[in-house]
């Protein structure tokens, strides 16, 4: 698990590699992961924004922009949490991901939290450490 906390506001991470919908002959490698957003903070907040930088194996790099996660732009009270889960496929056996989401509080004022960085893995990987 990977986690991060931003002004109060904890993203934790679980990534998994998800043979079944994998296709190594193919080129495609498929990656399932959840996130818990959890509000430390003393202030009510709506997840509005996200922005994904998604590099694979050879150092492509994709980023994705959009309103929200799953279709829902969830309010989060202090003391609360939200959980999603999504996917992300690549052509190389592994990869990084990391990112952040953009707030606004009950006040209006918007600001960032970090998404931290995390590994993907397949069981193909050849590990190397950095």
């Amino acid at each position: 698990m990977y986690s991060e906390t931003t002004l109060g506001i904890e993203i934790s991470v679980e990534p998994r590699f998800m043979a079944d919908r994998s296709e190594p002959e193919s080129g495609r490698w498929f990656w399932g992961y959840s996130i818990n957003i959890r509000n430390r903070s003393a202030r009510t907040v709506q997840l509005m924004h996200r922005h994904w930088r998604i590099t694979d194996g050879n150092g492509r790099l994709e980023e994705v922009r959009g309103p929200g996660v799953v279709g829902e732009q969830p309010i989060i009270p202090p003391g609360e949490s939200f959980s999603y889960t999504s996917g992300c496929p690549l052509p190389t056996p592994s990869g990084i991901m990391a990112g952040s989401y953009r707030f606004v509080d009950e006040g209006g004022e918007s600001f960032d939290v970090a998404i931290p960085a995390f590994s993907l893995d397949s069981p193909q990987a050849r590990r190397v450490l950095n």
